[in-house]
Order: C-alpha cells, then sequence, then structure tokens
C-alpha cells in the first residue's frame, strides 16, 4: 500500500465507504534459502516509495542503501496516464526489479564523546529527479548523505588494430604528406636544408601508414548506474536523529532529533538553521522530546512535529526564525478516571504523515491510529483500535520494553485508506470513509490468505 501513483486526492472524506480491497501477494525481495540465517546487516531497517511510485528505496542496519524500479509499466509503455488512456488493464500486480545498491554509510566513532555511531539507515527521502536522475536522502544517527544516482556510460576499448585507410586520421603521416614540401620550416620562420633532411633520413613513412602502429579505440555503447555522495550534511545534532523530510519547495528539507528540528538547504551541508529547540536549560526539567516531524506537502512554510506526550504541533516559518511558539496544537484529552501508569507512554507518538493533500494528519501511538483534521484542534476525526488486545499486557510489555517499541503509519494515495505495522508480520488497513467498517489485518508472507476483522 504506497503513498504513491494513487488516483486523485480526496480533499475530504468520501462520500460513502469504498468497498474493501483484496489483498493478494505480489513479489518477495531478498527471500532467504531454508535453513540460512538472518545477519544482523540485512536487516531493512528504513523503506520509501518515490512520488510516483515507480521507484523503491530500502535501507538496512549495515549502511546499504538497495534501489527498486517498476517494470509492468515500462513493459506497455508510458506512465500510468498514458495506460489509463490506452484503457490498459492495470489488473496485473505491479512488478519492481533490482536497480542498483550502493554503500550509504559507514560505522564511525566519535572520539570525543566516546560514542560508537552504527552505520543503520534510519530515514530514506526521495528528492526531485533531476536530467534522468535519482537523488535521495539517507541518514543514519548523526550523518545525512545527499545522493545522486545516474546512468553513466562504461568507457572500454572496442579495438587495437586501426584501419589503414584511416591512418592518417589516427596520427600516422602518410608518405605523401611528408614529401610535399621539400623544405621543413621552423618555428621562427626559418628554414633548414639539414633539419629537413635529418628528418627524412631518421623517419621514413611508407605509403599507407605504418600498418604495425596500434592506436586504441575506446567507445561507450554500454551503460551503469553510478551512485555519487554529492553532500554530506554532518555535526548538526547532539541526539539520534529521527525524522528527516523534504520539502515542497525543492530546495530545502528539515531533520529532527529527540530535543532539536534544524532546517537546511540541499547545497549548504557546512550551515543549517535550528528551527525548534525544546531544550530546557536545566535537562531536568525535560518533559517530553520530539518523536517524529513532516513538512507539509504544498505549503514550503508549515511543518508539523510530533512529542511523546502525544501531541501534534503545527508551526509557521513565518512567524519566527526560531519557533518557540505554535500554531496549532492537537492532542486529545484524558477521559476522566482513565489515567494509569503507562497513560503516558503508550500516548507516545512514533510517527506522523500528512495526507497528500495536505488536509489531514495521521499518526501513531502504540495502541492506536489517529486522523487529524488540520482545521479542527478540538481532537481526532478518527480513531482506529490497533493493539486494543494488548491493554490487559501493558505490564509485561513494560517489564520486556516491548511498551517502547516504535511502529510507522501511512496513508493511500486517494486518501480512503491508512495502514500501519504490528507484531508477529502483521499489518492492519482501515477504511477511513464516511461510515466505512473496513478494517483487514494481514501477514507479510508468501501465503497471507489469514484475514482477521476487528471492528
Amino acid at each position: 500500500m504506497d503513498s504513491g501513483g494513487g488516483g486523485e486526492v480526496a480533499s475530504s472524506a468520501a462520500a460513502g465507504p469504498p468497498a474493501p480491497l483484496e489483498w493478494k501477494f505480489s513479489q518477495v525481495f531478498g527471500e532467504r534459502a531454508a535453513g540460512e540465517e538472518v545477519q544482523e546487516v540485512d536487516i531493512i531497517s528504513a523503506i520509501e516509495f518515490d512520488k510516483s511510485g515507480d521507484h523503491l528505496a530500502t535501507g538496512d542496519r549495515g549502511g546499504r542503501v538497495v534501489l527498486f524500479e517498476r517494470t509492468d509499466t515500462k513493459e506497455h509503455g508510458g506512465n500510468r496516464r498514458d495506460l489509463e488512456r490506452m484503457d490498459y488493464s492495470a489488473s496485473r500486480h505491479p512488478e519492481f526489479r533490482y536497480k542498483t545498491e550502493f554503500q550509504s554509510h559507514e560505522p564511525e566513532f566519535d572520539y570525543l564523546k566516546s560514542l560508537e555511531i552504527e552505520e543503520k539507515i534510519n530515514k530514506i527521502r526521495w528528492c526531485q529527479t533531476a536530467n534522468g536522475a535519482l537523488f535521495l536522502l539517507s541518514t543514519n544517527d548523526k550523518t545525512i548523505k545527499y545522493w545522486k544516482v545516474q546512468e553513466k556510460k562504461v568507457k572500454k576499448i572496442s579495438e587495437i588494430n586501426i584501419d589503414p585507410s584511416k591512418a592518417g586520421g589516427n596520427g600516422s603521416i602518410p608518405s605523401s604528406s611528408a614529401s610535399s614540401n621539400p623544405k621543413q620550416f621552423l618555428a621562427n620562420g626559418n628554414s633548414s636544408d639539414r633539419s629537413y633532411n635529418s628528418l627524412s633520413n631518421d623517419l621514413s613513412f611508407p605509403p599507407g601508414g605504418i600498418l604495425s602502429l596500434r592506436l586504441p579505440v575506446v567507445t561507450s555503447s554500454e551503460t551503469s548506474l553510478v551512485a555519487r555522495c554529492r553532500r554530506v550534511y554532518a555535526h548538526a545534532h547532539d541526539y539520534h536523529i529521527n525524522s528527516i523530510s523534504n520539502n515542497s519547495d525543492g530546495e530545502t528539507f528539515i531533520s529532527a532529533d529527540d530535543l532539536r528540528i534544524n532546517l537546511w538547504n540541499l547545497e549548504i551541508s557546512n550551515q543549517s538553521f535550528n528551527i525548534v529547540d525544546v531544550k530546557p536549560a536545566n535537562m531536568e526539567d525535560l518533559t517530553e522530546v520530539i518523536t517524529s516531524a513532516e513538512f507539509h506537502p504544498t505549503h514550503c512554510n508549515t511543518l508539523a512535529y510530533s512529542s511523546s506526550k502525544g501531541s501534534i504541533r503545527l508551526i509557521d516559518l513565518r512567524q519566527s526564525a526560531l519557533c518557540d511558539s505554535h500554531s496549532k496544537l492537537f492532542e486529545e484529552q484524558e477521559a476522566p478516571g482513565s489515567r494509569s501508569f503507562f497513560t503516558e507512554i503508550i500516548a507516545s507518538i512514533s510517527d506522523v504523515k500528512f495526507a497528500r493533500d495536505g488536509r489531514y494528519l495521521l499518526s501513531r501511538d502504540y495502541m492506536t491510529l489517529k486522523l487529524w483534521d488540520i482545521n479542527m484542534d478540538s481532537g481526532p476525526v478518527s480513531t482506529f483500535q490497533v493493539h486494543e488486545y494488548l491493554r490487559p499486557k501493558l505490564c509485561d510489555l513494560y517489564e520486556n520494553d516491548s511498551i517502547f517499541d516504535k511502529f510507522e503509519c501511512c496513508l493511500s494515495g486517494d486518501g480512503r485508506r491508512v495502514a500501519t505495522g504490528s507484531y508477529s508480520n502483521l499489518f492492519r488497513i482501515f477504511g477511513r470513509g464516511e461510515g466505512s467498517t473496513e478494517a483487514t489485518t494481514l501477514e507479510a508472507s508468501k501465503n497471507p490468505m489469514r484475514y482477521f476483522y476487528q471492528n
């Protein structure tokens, strides 16, 4: 259920509930052989579609980024709009194939803080394409990198023996050109019969040139994908980076850690602007941290960030250079008598996403998915129960630290469904149309025909 390549964006909730989707297995990447153990470095830690839905990027704990491209549209020519005009049946599953991979990050060591920085990719974000090249941002805990992936022609020597008929053009001197002028002129304009005689005695060129002379001919018929790091944005975060987000202006992006959000220009790697700082003067007064941040999809001056207290703040960059105050605050009031030891822990928001039209915000906490209307800050417009069955087990989950696990969320391209992950290799899809009761649980496996319905 990717957020790219969807239909027209629904600016408001659908008039009627959409029919439940039928989910089928389509493809698997990186399938391991029977009995093969999964290596820690091969575990995927980040995944992202581009806006068109034609490219997919994954990052793993080994610091590698692997790119895939969609092939089923290429086989039938044109993009999605062209296929729709041709009445091409879209009943086939989207098909992706491996495109290329590169090592994005390496393990590092911060000697000042005696801290080991692992290479694990935390987030990947696609940037605007240009001149047939792909651009993306990838980050680990401390360093963000800007990558350009482009096809380049591979130069190789195709033949060594030159064509005798083209010998003159390849640097050999035919005898006619050597003997046509009886005198050789020197650089200062004078001539010397002696120099001409010595030249003719030392170098003798037979008609047609020297056949034994071998010159390489370089051709570039094949192409290969080359990934090049264009910028490195480092030394700007004291805490682990949890979010990066591109701006709709195509020139800037933000990076967020637990206490700060920085604004960068893609072309300037040695300077960033701190736009949000929640660090108190005394760290003992710290009550909440930033958990996620994202730019508005169309308004370049607006961004949202979530906190560990379950609130989402909308800020306007036009108000001030340092956005200490927010323009809107979204949070749900506690029901009287419902507070417990775990209330604040399970309220912490792990991910926040804008709908494609920018009207709605989707947030994920440990127990629920919540959909917010940015024009209505009194409470969420919809709440989807994801882990309600775990509520009696919160004490056990706290003991083994599972209660601190983080899950991501997303909206479909048309805005009519939301999805998030769960435990046991399961993911959940909810319909958000008015009156919709769609709540599907699927197992991410080759045989996903296990349907669970929880209304």
